[in-house]
């Protein structure tokens, strides 16, 4: 029985052939692309458990790659195999939907270890459901089970952990948060990615609701953050 299925994409052919038979060996179902543009129509029809994707790949780079992963699965864990190891392109990474960013030269046994760690959490932690109830603040309209956010007659389509993270914000309300009770909340964790996930997903929120200066998304130093809406 596979322990879990793995979407792997790499044009380094001698790298791709060494990971895939460690991963294989150690009870993993691993389907292999050598370009994002093919990983990209594979993992459309076909459900995994994980994606490894490198950054530098033909037809379509691994952050592109990522970012059209999230469009439509906003919980496969994603994390990066890559030369480029600059803190600005690990954190670019996370920006674009990975979970986790891996330089090489790597060992097998650094990302076997990751991936179990991965696919263990997301066995065990259910989704956080969300009320399809209207809820009004400021000039704005949420309705968090549709996953949108109206404001006047323009209306966004929120990923899921956009509107479970703004559904959490929105019931503790001008109240401060702590991080880790964000991070638990909403990932079910506190780890440190999903932390740097955390910063991303306020950064998105924040511009989505900038057209009301009465609702902001304060940040509060070595605290937290803390949803401030003023009543008109």
């Amino acid at each position: 029985m596979s322990k879990g299925k793995i979407l792997y994409v790499e044009d380094d052919l001698t790298l791709s052939f060494v990971t895939r038979d460690n991963l294989e060996l150690r009870g993993y179902s691993v389907d292999f692309c050598e370009d994002g543009f093919s990983a990209l129509e594979k993992i459309s029809c076909q459900s995994y458990d994980l994606c490894i994707l490198d950054v530098m790949l033909p037809k379509m780079d691994g952050f592109t790659l990522a970012r059209k992963i999230r469009t439509f699965n906003e919980e496969i864990p994603i994390i990066f195999l890559t030369a480029r190891s600059t803190h600005e392109d690990k954190i670019y990474g996370l920006q674009q939907g990975g979970d986790d960013y891996i330089t090489k030269p790597f060992s097998i046994e650094e990302l076997v270890l990751k991936i179990e760690i991965f696919l263990k959490r997301s066995k065990i932690q259910p989704r956080r459901e969300t009320k399809n109830e209207l809820v009004r603040f400021g000039l704005f309209t949420f309705i968090a089970g549709n996953q949108k956010l109206i404001f006047g007659d323009v209306q966004q389509d929120l990923t899921y952990r956009e509107a479970v993270l703004l559904a959490f914000l929105l019931e503790n309300r001008n109240k401060v948060l702590r991080r880790e009770d964000i991070l638990n909340a909403v990932w079910g964790n506190d780890h440190f990615f999903s932390s740097r996930s955390l910063d991303v997903f306020i950064s998105r929120l924040r511009k989505l609701l900038k057209a009301d200066p009465s609702v902001k998304i304060e940040n509060i130093h070595n605290v937290g953050y803390r949803l401030l809406v003023v009543d008109n």
